[in-house]
């Protein structure tokens, strides 16, 4: 399998000329040659121009774009262009058109306006290419293919009848006889047993709430049914063109799809996200979606395949990237494992549904600061070869479950709850804290990390309750969070307490919820906030709240400890003195639980305990304390600072900036600044276009 990367990061994004004359493809080219650009996706909405007429293709457009791309030294990221199926494709099968969970049938007219169990749709998109593999597959300018575009970004779930009877087979090939079927989905309650799989629906509108494991088998079963259209069209790209890689461009931390069963079957890992500008939690949520990424790869080299320049089109208010906001983003990217930054797209469309999302050549052209911002982004990213390939290193797992995600949002639990906000919480307060986080699945080499936090794994099976066990016992600091252990993954309870096995990695027992009141919990609710005070435990040496007491929210739990020690109790309401927070000395280190969720502070308090304990070494990189969002990430011998923050912050750290050339050591990074910093005992050649980074005992180039 050829290598997809080039010896610099890849930078560039979509290019669409079939929505231009021909007259300003020259113009493009040439542009994209001044700004930097050395990879353009290619194709990926261009079906009902490749084919006009069901089996009748029009290539020569094609073929010119490829031939110019080429003669300029542009690399192509060729899509497969079944994202969009033509108007003549819904027309002549509409029974492919998707239909939604209250029974509506989708129209045409927009995009993804496809069932994925449709085989008509994936007959044509198979048909089409192969058509692209064999016409294509040996073009010099073509070293990736891209199939399809963000799967279920808009149909995740399909519940028509063609889904139904693909949703059937999965069942009987998963639960091999309808009396498995129903011991699984505990059909006896509410008289929902099933006499044969043929009786099966997917879970449409009910009166009340649907099965919860015939819910969540079809969460399952929709990921797979996607995962299916990508590899069919993989299959046969592998048998044409079996020297070039294949990707698909993921979504950060999207809901609708299980991208830890999707990662092994990508040559390379890539990803859209288009944080909102506005938000000052942007850049931490942005981090996660970037760390998952690179935890989704084991580690490899990923591709931001999608950013905006500026704004996008998609928020009821869409504000534009301040001045150095998309730098600052994308060597987030980098630092954080990526070796290409790209962009949707190259030319601002000029018609169409997106022509107000931002471009890197805006519709007002070249005199502008979007254009200027991405001149100096490729100008700079040109002479980063040394970061190609190196990797990140992470001190901390956080386990990220969709199992866990999907079930959790269910009806009919103790309290709604927003799974993703519970993860981010604290995906943040260890990036907060310096330390560089790696996404694992709970069952998956946790005893590789000092630190392992595992937040409300609702669905846990007892492979992974295994797995968190032999990260203490192996010397880790394990922190396991409220809902966690509650169900097996068949979501029936764990009795006795809950937990399961986790019961004696963290020595304590659960005799009930307490959610605490407020208008989060139901639609409607009456806004009361309620809340819990949570104090250290007098007398416990390392307590982890000894500067005073924390305040938690949303939930409280009756917990009874066995083997561990009380760190912290709850002061006041209805489970007065009761353990809050407890830590359990298991082999070589420690299982915490926590059966509340505190706020910021008491979050960051905890952090700082699993640091101290576990003797991670975390990096100071600015002088001033308390300045905001700087994130500090070492890729390979380099270590990026990206300052997020609304003041400025002065570098603590001695090296030299390889994008200024000048002495790290007390440099003054504004809002949005970027440093790559090589380390003192780091000689930094540069020259125009290209960087080497030598160190001093070592007379190679790292790579």
């Amino acid at each position: 399998m050829n290598s997809p990367f080039a010896q610099s990061p890849w930078f560039g994004g979509d290019y669409n000329p079939e929505q231009w004359p021909e007259a300003v493809w020259e113009e493009d080219v040439d542009l994209m040659r001044r700004a930097g650009v050395n990879l353009v996706t290619v194709g990926v909405f261009a079906w009902s121009l490749l084919e006009p007429e069901e089996g009748r293709y029009e290539f020569g457009w094609l073929d010119d774009v490829l031939d110019l791309l080429h003669a300029n030294g542009l690399k192509v990221d060729l899509a497969t262009a079944t994202a969009s199926p033509p108007p003549w494709f819904s027309h002549a099968y509409p029974e492919s058109l998707p239909l939604t969970i209250d029974g509506v049938r989708l129209s045409p007219g927009s995009r993804q306006e496809y069932c994925p169990s449709s085989p008509q749709y994936r007959r044509s998109a198979g048909r089409l290419v192969r058509a692209l593999a064999e016409r294509y597959g040996d073009h010099p300018a073509v070293v990736l293919w891209h199939i399809n575009n963000e799967y279920g970004c808009h149909v995740s779930r399909c519940y028509c009848d063609e889904s139904a009877a693909a949703f059937r087979r999965w069942l009987e090939a998963k639960y091999g006889s309808i009396a498995a079927l129903n011991e699984a989905w505990g059909t006896a309650f509410w008289s929902q047993r099933f006499s044969s799989f043929a009786e099966i629906l997917p879970p449409r509108t009910t009166p009340a709430y649907a099965n919860p494991t015939q819910a969540l088998d079809f969460d399952r079963f929709s990921s797979d049914e996607l995962l299916a259209c990508y590899l069919s069209e993989k299959a046969i790209l592998r048998e044409v063109t079996p020297g070039l890689p294949v990707t698909t461009n993921f979504m950060g931390v999207f809901r609708g799809v299980d991208y830890w069963s999707w990662a092994p079957h990508v040559d390379v890992v890539s990803d859209d996200l288009y944080p909102d500008p506005a938000d000052p939690a942007g850049p931490r949520a942005a981090a996660m979606a970037r760390d998952l990424m690179r935890s989704l790869g084991r580690g490899r080299p990923w591709i931001l395949m999608e950013q905006a320049a500026g704004a996008v089109n998609t928020r009821p208010s869409n504000a534009p990237k301040a001045a150095g906001q998309m730098r600052a983003l994308s060597y987030q990217a980098l630092a954080r494992g990526a070796d290409g930054i790209l962009f949707f797209q190259w030319r601002q469309s000029a018609a169409g549904a997106e022509k107000f999302h931002s471009a890197m050549l805006p519709h007002a052209g070249t005199e502008t600061r979007v254009w200027r911002e991405v001149e100096r982004l490729g100008s700079e990213l040109g002479g980063l070869g040394a970061v190609m390939g190196t990797a990140t290193r992470a001190q901390a797992a956080l386990v990220f479950d969709w199992d866990s995600w999907w079930a959790i949002e269910q009806r009919g639990l103790p309290a709604a709850t927003s799974y993703l906000a519970l993860v981010s919480r604290w995906h943040a307060a260890l990036t907060e804290a310096g330390l560089t986080v790696d996404l694992v699945q709970a069952d998956a080499g946790l005893t590789a990390y000092p630190i392992v936090v595992v937040p409300s794994l609702f669905v846990m099976t007892d492979a992974q309750a295994e797995a968190i066990d032999a990260a203490a016992r192996a010397g880790s600091s394990v922190l396991v969070t409220d809902q966690t252990g509650i169900v097996d993954e068949n979501l029936r309870a764990r009795l006795g307490g809950y937990l399961g096995e986790l019961q004696s990695t963290l020595g304590v027992w659960i005799e009930e919820f307490w959610p605490l009141a407020g208008a989060w919990a139901r639609p409607g609710a009456i806004p009361v906030a309620e809340e819990a005070t949570i104090a250290p435990t007098v007398g416990v040496a390392g307590a982890v709240f000894v500067d005073g007491r924390a305040t938690a929210a949303e939930w409280t739990e009756a917990v009874h400890v066995r083997e561990a020690e009380v760190q912290a109790v709850f002061v006041g309401g209805a489970l007065d003195g009761w353990p809050a927070l407890t830590r359990n000395t298991r082999g070589a280190g420690a299982a915490w639980y926590l059966a509340t969720r505190p706020d910021a502070d008491g979050r960051a308090a905890l952090v700082r305990r699993l640091i101290t304990e576990s003797g991670v070494r975390v990096e100071r990189p600015v002088l001033e304390p308390g300045c905001g969002f700087v994130e500090s990430v070492r890729r390979g011998d380099l270590l990026f600072v990206i300052n997020h923050g609304a003041a400025p912050v002065s570098l603590a750290v001695e090296g030299t900036d390889l994008l200024s050339g000048d002495a790290s050591l007390g440099m003054l990074l504004p809002q949005h600044g970027v440093a790559v910093i090589a380390a003192a005992n780091v000689d930094v050649q540069l020259s125009p276009g290209t960087s080497t980074i030598l160190p001093k005992t070592v007379p190679s180039s790292i790579r």
